[in-house]
């Protein structure tokens, strides 16, 4: 139904909630690592980097309002 598979659906939705929180908090990568589910924050960096195209910092200095 969504034209992906379960694991890249998940992995997306973590993303997206990722990124919400970098613009809405000052929560720490490693707080939004666990709270998203990825565990820890180099594993969010990772995924957040390729996903995104820019690690986590520089996304929340770039879209913080």
């Amino acid at each position: 139904m969504t034209g992906t598979t379960p694991l890249r659906w998940l992995l997306t939705q973590r993303i997206r909630r990722a990124q919400e929180l970098l613009e809405t908090t000052d929560a720490g990568v490693e707080v939004i690592a666990e709270s998203v589910g990825m565990g820890t924050a180099t594993t969010l960096r990772r995924h957040f980097n390729r996903a995104v195209g820019v690690p986590p910092d520089t996304y929340r200095r770039t879209f913080r309002g």
